[in-house]
């Protein structure tokens, strides 16, 4: 039997990579996701002051990917749902644009 590669703290070094990875998931993929999601309620929304309120669901929606990303199982979920969600709402950010749907 081996025992895990400790460090001087006495965690595990793979436990100690698995959390630094989720706070990379969260901080990197919880931006880039608020980012998309507020680019895609300012371009739904048709007033201009509705962008300020977007900046305001922002924050809870970040709080909650942060959340989420400790909450989940492993480290590579947490960084693929927040990734490929970002990559569908900039796709339909795309679109909107695209075929001129945006308000």
């Amino acid at each position: 039997m081996t025992l895990p590669l400790l460090d001087h703290s006495g965690a595990p070094v793979r436990y100690r990579l698995s959390v630094a990875s989720r706070v990379l998931a969260a901080i990197v993929g919880g931006y880039a996701l608020a980012a998309a999601i507020q680019l895609l309620l300012t371009l739904v929304s048709p007033v201009e002051p509705a962008a300020m309120g977007a900046n305001l669901v922002i924050f809870a929606i970040h709080a909650a990917i942060l959340l989420w990303v400790f909450h989940t199982r492993s480290a590579t979920r947490a960084w693929v749902w927040p990734i490929g969600w970002t990559a569908v709402v900039y796709g339909v950010c795309w679109l909107l644009l695209r075929l001129g749907g945006a308000a």
